[in-house]
């Protein structure tokens, strides 16, 4: 009775009841009281209580866990719906309860238990309105529907179906929906609707129409905290930071004190410790202890992506970027919370905000930080032009494939899970690869549908050319859908196009796929080989077994090994040659790259070496020696505001030897014409060592030329 009265509305006379309930000598009907007063401290040791008193009570087990699970704890509530089962099976409470911990976590099986709690129950109004959730997830409209009117067959007044119905409306751009108007007979107070709504604009990359649409859930209910939870989340990501503080607190005070509220605090707690960098149309926030040397390197990337997309896209955004890189990668996951397929993600993007890990959050060479922003950026440009409604497999496709426009050698490399998707022709329909990213078979599907919508996007350029791209990037802003949009721009049934996509597709990963297990046992044949130290026949045999998997440049690649065995047999440069046939794959290793830079430098190649050396700075550039190095290099080639560039990152990591970094300074800035500066840095290397006598000598050929300043600092 007590859930009855809040349902339709009866706040004051659910709180009466629920209090009679938390005054029971029963301690399941206590729980259930504590539980709707908020009181879940109380409520989780009555629901203990009650358990201990009836062990073989499955029901319990199954209301506690709903509790727990309401509570942003699924590991726990899940332990006892699989209890309950233990005791039942099948029990249709416990199976949906399972299926909710599945569709919290954006798992593909989500769906299957719910048509198994179906079974169990076939009037279970909930799984229904579940069925319904995750088609609409997957912005299949007409199955959601489909699926709220059995629920509402079941139950007329089922609120959780008709705000499935008010949802789509919305998304649709309906004003005033007619399942609005029946909510608010039904239960004046029930912001829950707009709650619903909210999730799904996030979940759709409309962010600012989410925050509005929470504001109105909480304007009708105040009480609503996780709405007002997911609120404060939502202003933090665009930026409004205060406002998000504020929302976060009240959570907090209100006895919401689990990591969706804990952590964006946390959050937004550590912003003292980041420099807000503004330069033109572009916002850099960056952590002070590596904003000076990333710093000069983010802002000219950033600016030449923004340059190339908006003439690229022909779209002028109407505020600036905010670029966002976090050292902690805890920090940025933060970010991501409610978020589908951001499993391993690197990236994301809130509308106009790009947040992303920064390279020191990442073992040297794990992260190409370059790539990633660049790939985060074209979602501005793909999101703006659509105003948001672009499907998220054609962002991301976008987004991919702008990676690898760039360079060839950026982006993700063809990885085994994506080997074997087109061996066993696992690829999904474009009419689907929505699904690929919200509700995943498994991590592994993530990773082949970020592939196999870039390889749309590159197949599409390669056959109708990139302005079909710019068509169906309008298409979809007109909200058409993606077999609309197949149709109209290309001309072809979706099923057509797959069909062409997948031969295509094939042939370009044909020598791979076919000779993955012939790779596989050469790599094992080429290990025998180096561990006996039989390097003539590794340089003889493994070239043959590295091209059947070229784009194979992760730990134990074939390239560094035969480049190692060239350097044990003294062939420099083969070595040489070697490595940098691994550079132009894509290889990331930076002691490899480095290792490259210094055969191509002793071999008198030093405008190549620096090539190879600036290849590190798109992905660890808090390298020490790296900067050294290159600065040393740039200096001998005449490019001083380059060697000013390295050796400030050197000065900016507070190296051991202080002295030489400022030296080197000095003489970058001497070299560039800037004299006052290479005065301060030659001042600053004799503080460190009095005696250096470079560093004198400096001083006294600055003085003599005039523009030496003599006076301690």
């Amino acid at each position: 009775m007590c859930r009855e009265h809040r349902r339709f509305g009866r706040l004051q006379e659910a709180t009466a009841c629920y209090q009679r309930l938390a005054a029971s000598k029963d301690p399941y009907l206590r729980a259930e009281g504590y539980w709707g007063l908020g009181r879940y401290q109380d409520a989780n040791d009555a629901f203990r209580e009650a358990v201990q008193a009836q062990p073989k009570n499955p029901d319990y087990r199954v209301r506690w866990g709903r509790m727990f699970l309401e509570r942003m704890q699924p590991a726990d509530a899940q332990a006892l719906f699989l209890e309950a089962l233990e005791i039942k099976d099948p029990h249709a409470g416990a199976i949906l309860g399972l299926a909710l911990v599945a569709s919290d976590g954006f798992e593909a099986r989500g769906g299957e238990l719910a048509r198994k709690a179906l079974e169990a129950d076939p009037k279970l109004t909930e799984a229904h309105v579940l069925l319904a959730t995750l088609a609409l997830q997957e912005g299949n409209y007409e199955k959601a529907r489909e699926h709220a009117d059995k629920a509402l067959a079941i139950d007329p007044n089922a609120l959780e179906a008709m705000s499935i119905f008010a949802t789509i409306d919305l998304l649709e751009d309906k004003t005033n929906p007619p399942s609005l108007t029946r909510i608010v007979q039904i239960n004046p107070v029930y912001g829950e609707v707009y709650a619903t709504a909210g999730r799904f604009f996030v979940l759709n990359r409309r962010y600012e129409e989410a925050v509005a649409l929470y504001r109105k859930a909480l304007e009708l209910n105040p009480g609503l905290h996780k709405a007002r939870a997911e609120l404060g989340l939502n202003l933090m990501r665009l930026g409004y930071a205060a406002e998000a503080r504020k929302h976060l607190e009240l959570c907090w005070e209100a006895g919401e004190r689990y990591a969706a509220v804990g952590n964006p605090l946390r959050l937004l707690d550590s912003d003292k410790n980041f420099r807000y960098i503004r330069s033109g149309n572009l916002i850099l926030k960056l952590h002070e202890r590596e904003a000076e040397v990333l710093q000069p390197l983010v802002e000219e990337e950033a600016r030449r992506a923004v340059q190339t997309l908006e003439k690229k896209y022909r779209v002028k955004l109407t505020r600036p970027v905010q670029v966002e890189l976090y050292p902690d990668h805890e920090d940025f996951a933060v970010r991501t919370l409610g978020m589908p397929g951001m499993s391993g993600a690197l990236g994301v993007t809130f509308g106009y905000t790009v947040a992303m890990d920064s390279p020191s959050s990442h073992k040297p060479g794990e992260l190409h930080w370059a790539s990633t922003l660049w790939h985060e950026l074209s979602h501005v440009y793909t999101i703006s032009a659509t105003n948001s409604r672009v499907p998220r497999w054609f962002t991301e496709g976008m987004a991919v494939y702008e990676e690898t426009a760039v360079s060839p050698e950026w982006g993700d490399r063809l990885s085994a899970p994506v080997i074997f998707a087109i061996r066993d022709k696992k690829l999904l329909p474009v009419a689907q690869l929505d699904r690929g990213f919200v509700h995943p078979d498994s991590p592994e599907q993530v990773l082949v549908s970020y592939y196999q919508a870039g390889k749309i996007c590159n197949f599409i350029e390669q056959k109708w050319g990139f302005e079909k791209l710019l068509e169906m990037l309008h298409g979809f802003g007109a909200r058409k859908t993606t077999p609309e949009v197949v149709r109209e721009a290309l001309g072809l049934a979706p099923e057509e196009f797959d069909k062409q996509f997948t031969a295509w597709v094939e042939e370009q990963t044909r020598v791979t796929v076919e000779g993955f297990e012939k790779w596989k046992k050469g790599m094992g044949r080429v290990a025998e080989l180096v561990k006996a130290g039989r390097h003539e026949e590794v340089v003889r045999e493994a070239p043959a077994i590295r091209d059947l998997y070229p784009e194979y440049v992760e730990s134990g690649n074939l390239y560094e090994v035969i480049a190692d065995s060239y350097l044990a047999l003294k062939n420099e440069k083969a070595a040489a040659e070697e490595l940098q046939r691994y550079a132009r794959a894509g290889g990331r290793n930076p002691q490899a790259l480095k290792k490259l830079a210094q055969l191509l430098e002793a071999q008198g190649r030093p405008k190549e070496a620096i090539e190879a050396l600036q290849r590190l700075n798109w992905i660890y550039p808090r390298d020490e020696e790296l900067q050294r190095r290159l600065g040393d290099l740039l200096m001998a080639q005449g490019d001083a505001q380059g060697a000013v560039r390295a050796y400030r990152a050197v000065v900016a990591m507070k190296p051991l030897d202080r002295a030489a970094a400022h030296y080197n300074l000095a003489r970058a800035y001497k070299a560039a014409g800037q004299m006052a500066a290479a005065s301060d840095q030659v001042l600053m290397a004799l503080e460190a060592a009095p005696g250096f006598r470079p560093a004198q000598k400096l001083l006294l050929e600055l003085e003599a030329a005039g523009d030496g300043r003599t006076s301690s600092k």
